[in-house]
């Protein structure tokens, strides 16, 4: 049997609404349903220009230094990673350089912020790289500045939410993989439902990210995107069992075949 194992990324991003016993209880929940990873976004809101409608969401939303440190502590006490998307260079620096992160997540945002794509190139030694909004040629370029980076994850994304059946495309990462062999190919899912997350297993995604609510009827843009407890749990025992589905590729009898093949193959009487 193949010893594949499909990184889970529980996506809390913003789902917290600014609550920290909402975020540490999401956390929990997350460790409980199976995922590797828990994933938060670190910014400032008085970064988003005054004139965006979202500032004062971002304002609330928004995770303090210590607040990474205690999400951080908490979440390894449940033996899950904690990681998060910077979205300027301050904020990667203090991932970096002040949380000691090695990990780090680029949101398709930023995935053409050479700056900041230069500087995880020298302070990471993992990437989970997202491509909404590009193509091959421009993931190219982002990668051509992660080249010291040793372990670089290229998540196939469609970035709107929701994104529609008809917009995933989950095909691309048949096409990502041949075009970037020497990379791990993953999938980060807008869609409504599992469906598209497990499916992007089937067609070789080694990382899966959702993004995670405790409700979807809870304020704010990407709760009806993602999957509540219930969910996270079923698809990750779904994308667990179709991991030993898919066994290791190689053609041969497995050892109950051989035990029953020369009875079976002599079963009838030949002509």
């Amino acid at each position: 049997m193949d010893s594949r194992h499909t990184i889970v990324i529980a996506e809390i991003g913003e789902n917290h609404m600014g609550d920290m016993d909402i975020a540490h209880r999401m956390i929990e929940e997350a460790a409980a349903a199976g995922a590797d990873i828990v994933k938060f976004q670190s910014y400032w809101g008085k970064d988003v220009p005054a004139e965006d409608d979202e500032r004062e969401w971002f304002t609330r939303v928004q995770v303090s230094d210590e607040q990474h440190r205690e999400l951080k502590t908490h979440a390894e006490k449940l033996g899950v990673e904690f990681l998060s998307s910077p979205f300027s260079m301050e904020r990667v620096r203090f991932l970096c350089e002040g949380l000691g992160l090695e990990k780090i997540k680029i949101a398709s945002s930023e995935m053409m912020n050479f700056p900041m794509l230069d500087y995880v190139n020298q302070h990471a030694s993992t990437v989970f790289l997202s491509t909404g909004l590009s193509n091959l040629e421009e993931i190219d370029e982002s990668l051509s500045h992660l080249r010291q980076v040793p372990h670089c994850y290229v998540l196939h994304c469609c970035t709107q939410y929701p994104a529609l059946d008809m917009q995933a495309n989950l095909q691309a990462i048949a096409t990502m993989r041949n075009a970037f062999p020497g990379q791990i190919i993953g999938y980060s899912d807008h869609t409504l439902g599992i469906e598209a997350a497990v499916a992007a297993v089937a067609l070789g995604a080694q990382v899966i990210e959702k993004h995670f609510t405790l409700g979807k009827e809870l304020p704010g843009t990407d709760h009806i995107v993602s999957a509540d407890p219930t969910e996270l749990k079923e698809m990750i025992e779904r994308i667990r069992r179709l991991e030993v589905l898919l066994g290791d590729g190689v053609k041969q009898p497995v050892a109950a075949e051989l035990e029953i093949r020369e009875f079976v193959r002599n079963r009838w009487a030949k002509d």
